[in-house]
């Protein structure tokens, strides 16, 4: 949920603030783009360098920096217009009366007041603060706000006191965030099979027969099947590609027997299976254990169909959407139309290696979404990420209607 998301972190002057560099660390783990703005107070508890060095921006604390004779005003307007998601982590019992009262006295409260985003915050204070009744007004009224609260734990806490006051642990704060980021989101509670990349399929320990499927497709299938809300199993073969995001696993594998165990295993859980991979028909029908040495002009090598992985899961299918697959150089309507037919799908992708722009290795691709009842919709040329939206559209119209 929080991959490409700007968030401005606010931190404020309580003890839990040591444990901001532990948060700003997993936000940018999670893909985020991080701004820290300091109280005065802050300052004492943990570092600008610190988190400076682990937002890779600088931490701003007052309206007005003054370096080497020269002075700039830091714009709290375009900060809050920046962020996505403003978070103040640890909220003190201090910032946030003067949150639910409008006071204004300093380049934190100033921003929280231009910010348009959603604002989280994260209390932090002593049991009796927590529990007096100006702080549960102030509670009150800052949700009334619309504001979100992370609300704190019970445990240890700085005066030797146990109970609840205790600011929530970093790993809490994300996954709360991405909790409910993700709560209305179109595939909220469904999970999603994707296959990705070519096989491999090997001839001897150092060669293989493979393709030229680089995965960006069933890669960008995945990245925004989670950011729709969806709990993502990415099966991808051999491929220089990365992916991060919480609610994505990705299971690596080489061949093509590798792939269908893993998809079959996970087939029987998951509403949506995707099938993008490049998987090779063939195998050498023996892999030789030693590295074969060139030893005449010709070579042969008896291959044997590998099982079919789309196939097999149609057969399997009960509730699951299944959705393949054709890249077609000839009829291509028509092919693509008999393969749904041939493997029980619920609709296929077709593009072709005829349109320019599109096919392996490229950037971009243009494709046709064809369902079970040959309702046919072309897309035109646009990026591997627009197509993958345009894919996941399509079917989820279908499966919500």
């Amino acid at each position: 949920m929080l991959g490409g998301k700007n968030i401005l972190l606010g931190i404020t002057g309580g003890i839990a603030a040591y444990k901001t560099t532990f948060l700003v660390r997993l936000l940018i783990k999670a893909g985020a783009n991080v701004k820290v703005v300091l109280t005065e107070s802050a300052s004492s508890f943990v570092t600008p360098l610190t988190l400076a060095t682990l937002s890779k921006n600088a931490v701003l604390s007052s309206f007005v920096d003054e370096e080497s004779g020269t002075v700039s005003w830091n714009n709290h307007v375009a900060l809050g217009l920046w962020a996505d998601i403003m978070l103040i982590a640890p909220a003190t019992a201090n910032t946030l009366s003067k949150m639910a009262n409008g006071t204004c006295d300093n380049l934190l409260m100033a921003t929280y007041l231009s910010a348009k985003c959603p604002v989280y915050f994260a209390p932090a204070m002593d049991l009796d603060m927590y529990k007096h009744p100006s702080t549960t007004a102030t509670f009150k009224k800052l949700l009334s706000f619309g504001n979100i609260m992370i609300p704190a734990a019970s445990g240890e806490l700085a005066s030797g006191l146990i109970g609840e006051g205790r600011m929530a642990e970093p790993e809490d704060i994300v996954s709360f965030l991405n909790d409910h980021l993700g709560k209305g989101l179109p595939l909220e509670g469904k999970i999603v099979l994707i296959t990705a990349g070519p096989t491999y399929e090997a001839i001897d320990p150092v060669r293989f027969i493979g393709n030229h499927s680089s995965g960006l497709m069933g890669y960008e299938l995945a990245q925004n099947a989670a950011k729709l809300g969806a709990k993502v199993y990415l099966v991808s073969g051999p491929s220089h590609l990365s992916i991060q995001h919480s609610l994505i696993k990705l299971v690596k594998v080489t061949s093509a027997d590798e792939m269908y165990r893993e998809t079959v295993a996970l087939y029987p859980e998951v509403d949506i299976a995707i099938c993008a991979a490049a998987v090779a028909d063939y195998k050498p029908k023996l892999v030789a254990e030693q590295k074969i040495k060139k030893t005449s002009d010709e070579f042969t090598i008896t291959l044997v169909r590998n099982k079919d992985i789309l196939f097999s899961l149609g057969e399997m299918k009960n509730n699951q959407f299944l959705v393949g697959f054709a890249l077609e150089t000839e009829n291509e309507v028509e092919n693509a139309i008999g393969k749904l037919k041939r493997k029980n799908l619920d609709a296929i992708v077709l593009n072709s290696m005829n349109d320019s722009g599109a096919g392996f290795g490229k950037l971009t691709n243009k494709i046709s979404f064809i369902d079970k009842n040959l309702d046919i919709k072309t897309f035109g040329l646009k990026t591997k990420a627009e197509v993958a939206l345009d894919i996941l559209n399509e079917i989820k119209n279908r499966i919500h209607a």
